[in-house]
């Protein structure tokens, strides 16, 4: 566990073990499209990644849902994909498509990469980091993030999102030397992008490992909590007190030697875990997050209260952060997530 400074902030405090009444919460992609205020700024620019390399608007966007709802964590505005645009992969977002990528298939695809000028690309996200520093609430914690490595190499390797990860799977299993390059390269260079945004403001991290649930348990020791546990290794050494969660989605019963095998101080629960065994299991160990299904953030009503009321009674004892198991979907109506922070907040 990190030895972690002592705060005013009710995120902070849940993430150093203490007893935070009503739990603090803060949404995945709580600024994005459901907003129509994100929208409009979105309209502005003529592309995604454009957005998230204009600390101007991208500060903004981190805002917006902290003006509507007051949730006790705001999350730079960024995206994983912008460590492979900063080493130098070629990676475009095309509406309704998602991100496309240059494949990283052979000795000489990776060999192109470099952190030459790795920090002067993303020079742009410190700003933006830097800028809601200054501009968030007091007693509002900024959180910074990257993927986790094997997620980010995912993408890397297929080219795109995927379903079956073939490309991916088939260089870690029949070459593992060059995808092990890949992922001592990706744990490098987001060693690197976390500590410049710890430096410019970030107070927490998290690393998303949105495709961790896909690897058989010998192949989720080695891609996922190996590099995740370097990183937390690296973080804490260099700027120690800054507590880290991990979101390992999809991991089922391996969230258990997640958690054990990289020292996390938070784990985010995605809303397959059954809550009691994450409450018995977990809580003693590390701090939780979640675990709301988007979905019924989408349906609102008397089923969202319920839902709502369930999670606080089984984790709200313990150290715990209210979230969704995923991220907020677009099309969700923003008085249900007014309603769903009432709620919470209702709790003491």
């Amino acid at each position: 566990m990190t030895d972690l400074r002592p705060s005013t902030k009710s995120f902070l405090r849940a993430l150093n073990r203490e007893p935070v009444s009503p739990p603090p919460c803060w949404l995945m992609r709580q600024a994005g499209r459901y907003l129509p205020e994100y929208r409009a700024v979105r309209a502005s620019v003529s592309g995604f990644l454009e957005l998230c390399y204009s600390p101007e608007k991208a500060a903004e966007v981190t805002l917006q849902p902290l003006r509507r709802y007051g949730f006790d964590a705001a999350i730079l505005f960024s995206d994983i994909l912008v460590v492979p645009d900063g080493l130098g992969q070629a990676v475009t977002f095309r509406e309704g498509e998602g991100p496309s990528l240059k494949p990283i298939r052979t000795s000489k695809d990776l060999d192109a990469l470099s952190l030459d000028a790795f920090q002067d690309r993303l020079q742009p996200v410190f700003q933006t980091v830097e800028r809601l520093h200054r501009d968030i609430p007091p007693s509002t914690a900024l959180i910074g993030f990257a993927g986790a490595p094997w997620t980010v190499a995912t993408y890397m390797v297929e080219g795109s999102g995927s379903k079956d990860f073939v490309q991916t799977k088939i260089m870690a299993y029949e070459r593992p030397d060059l995808f092990q390059r890949l992922i001592d390269l990706l744990v490098q260079a987001t060693g690197d992008y976390l500590i410049k945004q710890i430096d410019h403001g970030a107070e927490a991290i998290q690393l998303f490992d949105s495709w961790a649930g896909v690897l058989p348990e010998d192949q989720f020791a080695k891609w996922v909590i190996e590099p995740t546990r370097h990183l937390v290794e690296r973080l804490r050494s260099s700027r120690p007190g800054i507590p880290i969660i991990g979101f390992p989605r999809g991991a089922g019963a391996l969230y258990q030697q997640f958690v054990d095998g990289t020292g996390i101080d938070g784990v985010s629960l995605d809303t397959s875990i059954p809550l009691d065994w994450a409450v018995k299991t977990l809580q003693s160990k590390t701090t939780l997050q979640g675990n709301l299904d988007p979905v019924m953030v989408v349906a609102g009503g008397q089923a969202l209260d319920a839902a709502v009321d369930r999670i606080l009674r089984i984790c709200g004892n313990g150290p715990f952060i209210f979230n969704l198991g995923h991220g907020i979907l677009p099309n969700t109506p923003p008085e249900n997530v007014a309603r769903l922070v009432e709620r919470v907040r209702r709790r003491s």
